[in-house]
């Protein structure tokens, strides 16, 4: 039995927990979530609490328990308080915007880069150059985060591009300081 698919998840009052066969269906104020339950797994809600075991004890049974109980996790705490990822842009003249439902980042190519925010999405930009995606899906929220960081990866010699708030770019020497010591 899985030490992590064990523990108990509390559903605070304000979300409601329905289960029709293998589906899960999370609602609260952020939202809707669905999940197609894992056969292996039974899921069940048990004074205010979501209990998953495993029907037939086995090694895939075993690894999917906690899997599951993370993801309904995750779909509980998307719906009542939701999840954010921060993004922050480095270079001169990079910029973005929000208009109407697109992003529009301008990233030192020849022409603005539209990027259409997914259903359920919220960007907000502060400055121009700080982004913060927000939404009740942690996979949603991360993915576009990941889309929109691929644009204009960091590079390591100035670290122009777009990183994680908290990510630590680790920087190269250049060519000049490297070479600096002495020619012939």
């Amino acid at each position: 039995m899985s030490r992590v698919g064990k523990m108990p998840i509390l559903v605070p009052d304000k979300v409601k927990v329905d289960l029709k066969g293998e589906a899960c269906s999370v609602t609260g104020p952020l939202g809707t979530l669905k999940l197609s339950v894992d056969p292996l797994i039974e899921v069940k809600v048990v004074d205010g609490k979501i209990l998953l075991t495993e029907r037939a004890p086995s090694n895939l049974s075993n690894a999917r328990h906690g899997l599951m109980r993370n993801l309904i996790q995750n779909m509980v705490t998307g719906v009542s308080q939701g999840f954010k990822r921060d993004l922050e842009i480095n270079g001169v003249g990079y910029r973005a915007e929000v208009k109407g439902s697109s992003l529009v980042l301008s990233l030192g190519f020849s022409h603005p880069i539209d990027f259409p925010i997914p259903q359920g999405i919220k960007i907000a930009v502060e400055k121009q150059v700080r982004l913060s995606i927000s939404g009740a899906s942690k996979a949603v929220v991360g993915e576009v985060a990941a889309q929109i960081r691929k644009m204009k990866m960091p590079e390591p010699y100035k670290g122009k591009g777009i990183k994680y708030t908290e990510e630590v770019i680790i920087r190269k020497v250049g060519k000049a300081a490297a070479g600096a010591g002495g020619g012939k």
